[in-house]
């Protein structure tokens, strides 16, 4: 069970944000965010708030970062190009490119980009590849063995524009892996593509300790065979 994540220090940049360290992989992970949202009762909390009017959602450490982040580590990485979608914090990415992949992490605020930037080199990571880029107005037609994110699905208005990601930027036996904490609004995409042939397997994560720990499924889906 991956635990919550410890508290080292505040403040960076013009924003503030936190700085904290996370276990992953048998290494410490160091990540800057604005919040740390892993219970529904802080999630709730959160959203309810005044600064989520303030803090853009992307610079939010979220579970499904943290999930997909495990999920990434225990994968064979090296050599392999992957298109992280939503990056956020970068988490995911970070650990990614640690392992030998080649990263794009894409975002479509440049603050959230910003922070990604600033979490790789925290981490003594220098090879990512770091875009603005919105899933509205996609331009990237480059091939990728996976194309990951973490809690994208929140609202089902981007559901087409993402699944167009998926088809056109997936290499032939690659996979999409997203990670969700089982939000309703997500698993209709999943269920649509599953129903027009791609296969889909699931991982389930259970992230922090206390408040009680959220339940994280991370989803895999691949092209079926014709």
């Amino acid at each position: 069970m991956p635990p919550a994540p410890d508290v080292l220090s505040t403040t960076a940049g013009d924003l503030p944000l936190t700085e904290v360290q996370l276990e992953i992989a048998g290494r410490m992970w160091t990540v800057l965010h604005s919040d740390a949202v892993i219970s529904r009762e802080e999630e709730q909390r959160f959203l309810k708030g005044e600064t989520a009017k303030t803090r853009p959602y992307g610079v939010v450490l979220w579970p499904a970062a943290i999930a997909l982040a495990h999920e990434i580590a225990t994968r064979p990485l090296a050599g392999k190009r992957i298109l992280e979608l939503g990056a956020g914090t970068g988490l995911p990415g970070i650990v990614a490119a640690a392992l030998g992949a080649q990263v794009v992490q894409t975002d479509r605020q440049k603050l959230v980009v910003h922070v990604c930037q600033q979490n790789a080199a925290r981490n003594g990571v220098t090879t990512i590849e770091h875009r603005v880029a919105d899933w509205t107005e996609w331009e990237d037609t480059s091939l990728y063995e996976l194309v990951i994110g973490s809690d994208i699905l929140y609202t089902d208005l981007l559901h087409p524009f993402l699944r167009r990601i998926f088809e056109r930027n997936l290499a032939p036996g690659g996979s999409v892996v997203i990670s969700d904490p089982f939000r309703a609004q997500s698993l209709p995409l999943f269920e649509s593509m599953e129903a027009d042939g791609w296969k889909l397997t699931l991982d389930r994560w259970s992230v922090g300790v206390t408040p009680p720990p959220r339940d994280v499924g991370v989803f895999a889906l691949t092209r079926g065979t014709v």
